[in-house]
């Protein structure tokens, strides 16, 4: 008998099933192709909620791959002087760094606006 993979996790929504045959199929909703700096609707916000008051500066509206998002996030870590994460769509750089964050993008081809307070 084969092993399946029975990640019960990934099957949101999938409460029962009583076909000896059933294989779940997961949604295609793999990686999309990054799209051109010019393209890109870049969101820079402020945000210190759930991180012990501690600000930090959230980069929102990433289209492309996993890869180019850290690349672009590395980037603008370096630029700052700052750490920070990219994963899940967003940019996360440590501080209060919005004005600089949206300069940067924008001299770099993005479309890129302050967004909240």
């Amino acid at each position: 008998m084969a092993k399946r993979n029975n990640d019960w996790k990934k099957r949101d929504g999938v409460v029962y099933s009583t076909s000896d045959e059933f294989e779940y199929q997961e949604e295609g909703n793999g990686e999309m192709d990054t799209l051109a700096p010019a393209q890109q609707n870049l969101k820079v916000m402020l945000d210190k909620k759930a991180r012990a008051g501690k600000k930090v500066t959230l980069v929102d509206g990433f289209i492309g791959t996993e890869d180019d998002l850290k690349e672009l996030g590395k980037m603008l870590k370096n630029k700052c002087g700052v750490g920070g994460s990219a994963k899940d769509g967003e940019i996360l750089i440590q501080g209060d760094h919005r004005d600089k964050v949206v300069q940067i993008l924008q001299s770099s081809g993005y479309k890129a606006k302050k967004s909240g307070g």
